[in-house]
């Protein structure tokens, strides 16, 4: 099940909301109605992957949270306020990824934009792995460079000896090369 997050102060048109996300399977759906309780709360709750803010709340419009959340969570953020700020609403938050949808709720158009925003989620967090992938592997990369650079200075191997040694080492020791790497590092640079 997928968890969301509702922030309302209008209990009418959270009760149509959370129908309408249970519609789409998410479940459990947190509420809070107001941007102080949702910054207290944020970090000690599970990151949901939806956020619907239901504009005004009582202790702020709720532009200003929808960015901060946008910033701090990898969470999809819906902000749903009156049909004739929406245009204006829309051009303030544009470019990070906030979805404005207007009120009052229409079904289709707010199952859309959930279904929208929960992929655009699933895209951002699949990037988001690859990425951190990636910089593992640059880091292993340095590492083994740097391995490779201490067999150079004080072995007096070349290039493709120090390539070939560390390669040797992981296979016959059976460990990753990182692991030789950094036998290497503590043996020579203390």
């Amino acid at each position: 099940m997928k968890k969301a997050l509702i922030i309302s102060s209008f209990p009418d048109i959270t009760s149509s909301v959370e129908a309408l996300l249970h519609e789409a399977d998410y479940r459990p759906i947190l509420k809070a109605s107001s941007g102080n309780e949702v910054r207290r709360n944020i970090r000690s709750e599970a990151e949901p992957e939806i956020i619907v803010i239901v504009s005004p709340l009582t202790d702020e419009f709720g532009q200003e949270l929808a960015l901060m959340l946008s910033e701090t969570t990898s969470s999809g953020i819906l902000l749903l306020c009156r049909n004739f700020i929406c245009d204006d609403l829309s051009e303030k938050v544009a470019g990070s990824g906030i979805e404005v949808v207007p009120l009052p709720l229409n079904r289709t158009i707010f199952l859309n934009s959930v279904k929208r925003t929960s992929a655009a989620r699933s895209r951002m967090t699949g990037i988001k792995k690859e990425n951190s992938s990636l910089l593992s592997k640059i880091d292993e990369m340095r590492l083994i460079n740097r391995a490779k650079c201490t067999l150079m200075e004080y072995l007096k191997f070349t290039e493709p000896q120090a390539h070939k040694y560390i390669e040797k080492q992981a296979m016959n020791n059976r460990q990753t090369r990182r692991e030789v790497a950094l036998k290497i590092l503590s043996s020579y640079k203390k």
